[in-house]
């Protein structure tokens, strides 16, 4: 690349999308579901897709590990964190604490896993006459060696509440940034679960999304933190010109954090999401659900959930899912009710 603010460019395939520290994992889940039928599943026959294991996108979309309605029934994990940002359609949620939410439309789950937690995650189709678009991010945040066995813990950030900023460049043309993680210019975001690496100082852990109009100019700030590692995906649109330099559609750009950063865009509205962190530079030992340290903690895992189930399963199915009818709301281990402002 012909400038140093580039660090590196990949090409967004399938996902997941390559991460840097302190983040493992990144992917973008965007299926066009049709209607709805009476079980809040697909209105649309299953010939032909590997149930349970639908991840080939048919037609425009997966059932994942769903067998009526889409998603992820009932999976473990410990010693990291998941934050899971739901921009069209709804997610039911379960866990082995007792906890149950709907969320989407804007909604971010934040759920610290620390020692040990199993969730569902599913897709219902509440509408029966019109198609049910269901866009999400789902990332993995590491937690570092001393809170890796910290008590679970789930956060809503409901869309109502999550700050939002519009700026206009010196030609008035508009860039939307909504801010779920960290800092962007002088907008905070909620606070973080407490034992998430975002809540450590010096963590400088960001993470938003832009939307930016045709030819709309922003410079992204500057971390706070020497040190920091930025990486922006590039997932919608076309014509993205950093400090100059023409970026393919639908890539993952790592830039330096320590400058500002000056995005340009070209002739169609398009969307990037930004991640940001300090690197918690540890060991990283993983094994499908488990992110710990070493092997031995990877193995002390799988030997915890096959003793505990890590509290076990409250709710019968594996793939529960609430009444059609259900607004967003959660309801917490201990009883506590949220529900949208």
């Amino acid at each position: 690349m012909s400038t140093s603010i580039i660090l590196n460019v990949q090409a967004l395939g399938n996902t997941p999308w390559p991460t840097i520290d302190p983040f493992l994992f990144c992917v973008h889940h965007n299926d066009a579901y049709p209607r709805g039928n009476v079980h809040m599943g697909p209105d649309a026959a299953l010939t032909g897709r590997n149930t349970g294991q639908d991840f080939a996108g048919k037609d425009g979309w997966s059932m994942y590990h769903g067998a009526t309605v889409p998603g992820f029934p009932a999976h473990p994990h410990r010693g990291f964190e998941t934050v899971t940002i739901v921009r069209k359609g709804l997610i039911d949620h379960s866990d082995s604490l007792g906890a149950t939410a709907r969320f989407g439309g804007g909604d971010v789950q934040w759920l610290t896993a620390g020692k040990g937690i199993v969730h569902c995650e599913m897709f219902p189709l509440v509408n029966i006459d019109a198609p049910n678009p269901t866009e999400l991010f789902q990332i993995w945040l590491n937690l570092p060696a001393k809170n890796k066995m910290a008590e679970p813990h789930f956060t809503m950030l409901w869309n109502e509440d999550i700050p939002r900023r519009t700026v206009l460049d010196a030609a008035g043309r508009q860039t939307d940034i909504v801010c779920i993680a960290g800092t962007w210019g002088d907008t905070p975001s909620l606070p973080p679960p407490p034992a998430s690496w975002a809540s450590e100082p010096g963590s400088d852990l960001g993470i938003c999304t832009l939307k930016m109009a045709p030819h709309a100019e922003w410079t992204l700030p500057p971390a706070s933190h020497a040190g920091t590692r930025r990486q922006l995906y590039f997932f919608a649109g076309s014509g993205l010109r950093i400090e100059g330099t023409a970026i393919p559609a639908k890539s993952a750009i790592e830039v330096r954090a320590d400058v500002p950063c000056t995005l340009i865009n070209g002739e169609t509205e398009y969307e990037i999401l930004v991640l940001q962190g300090h690197p918690i530079a540890e060991p990283v030992a993983q094994y499908g659900p488990f992110v710990m340290n070493t092997a031995a903690e990877i193995q002390q895992a799988f030997a915890d959930y096959r003793r505990t189930q890590f509290g076990g399963w409250p709710w019968g199915p594996s793939d529960p899912a609430h009444p059609r009818d259900q607004q967003r709301f959660a309801r917490h281990a201990n009883g506590r009710v949220q529900t949208p402002s």
